[in-house]
């Protein structure tokens, strides 16, 4: 089965090129004839591995081409999910297969509830990865990427193929505990990393904040009913903080570049869920408001 990968930003192109690399049948949808036309001129995507570069002629379409489409991975940003998938919604097949690679929470549910006849499953990835150029990748990170679907515990039967691919993988029966643990992640260096304007180890140097943050957040995933991804949250902070010390946050990324965040599905999403349960977590709620006013003073989108 041709996998259709919609988003070759650099998660979307890593998995792409691995794909390909093993024979598999890949698709690339770009968004627009522009896009499309560039691409045709660069005769392909690029994996950088281990400073080899290698370059992978995979097909790529329009959103509008007429074949249908059996399993598609969505790679863009969250903002952009539900936008995304309706561009290419008549052309999904009945039982066909989304695995959504957005980070945070929120997006997922929004282009879920608009494919009832589909089965979207969820990934939570910790690869490395970034693009120097249009169409070529650097994979920067060996990492895992864990794959659940909420409302169905049944692994899918093409696992084999991420395996022949050499992408890091495990079927988790509670894929959203895995994706609270990372927004909790998230949400306690990311925007402290835009604030201070440092990379991730310089966090180091602000104690007491993660800190305050950790136990607010901690107590934010249990009223959730996520008893487990609030275990050690702390401690594994300050492992991430240390593990990624030179390291510049993607949200500190996307700042520094004048591009927009994905905010609303991370810090926006814990605070929108504690004013759901009427939890009052102050340091995080100031925390969301420093981050608004920062983002408004650059003229960047709040949303």
């Amino acid at each position: 089965m041709t996998w259709h990968i919609l988003g070759a930003g650099s998660l979307g192109s890593l998995w792409a090129t691995r794909l390909a690399r093993a024979g598999l049948p890949v698709r690339l949808i770009l968004r627009n004839p522009q896009r499309l036309e560039a691409y045709r001129r660069a005769g392909g995507l690029t994996l950088v591995e281990a400073n080899q570069p290698q370059q992978y002629a995979i097909p790529a379409e329009l959103p509008q081409a007429d074949t249908p489409i059996q399993r598609l991975l969505l790679a863009c940003k969250a903002y952009d999910a539900q936008r995304a998938v309706a561009s290419v919604a008549q052309r999904l097949t009945p039982g066909a297969e989304l695995l959504l690679l957005q980070n945070g929470l929120g997006s997922q549910d929004e282009v879920a509830q608009h494919l009832p006849k589909q089965r979207c499953l969820f990934v939570s990835s910790t690869e490395g990865a970034f693009r120097p150029a249009d169409f070529q990748v650097i994979f920067a990170g060996n990492g895992h990427n864990w794959l659940g679907d909420p409302s169905d515990p049944r692994p899918p039967a093409w696992l084999d193929e991420l395996q022949r691919a050499g992408i890091a993988h495990q079927w988790s029966p509670d894929i959203l505990a895995r994706l609270w643990r990372k927004l909790a992640l998230n949400c306690a260096i990311n925007p402290l990393t835009v604030l201070h304007d440092c990379r991730n180890g310089d966090l180091a140097e602000h104690p007491a904040e993660i800190a305050t943050l950790c136990a607010e957040l901690g107590e934010l995933l249990q009223r959730c009913g996520q008893p487990t991804a609030a275990e050690n949250l702390h401690e594994d902070v300050q492992r991430v903080i240390l593990a990624t010390a030179a390291n510049y946050s993607s949200m500190h990324q996307d700042v520094a570049q004048g591009r927009r965040t994905e905010v609303t599905y991370l810090l926006g999403y814990a605070c929108a869920a504690a004013q759901r349960h009427q939890l009052h977590l102050p340091h995080l709620q100031h925390l969301q408001q420093r981050l608004l006013r920062h983002l408004e003073e650059r003229g960047l989108a709040l949303n």
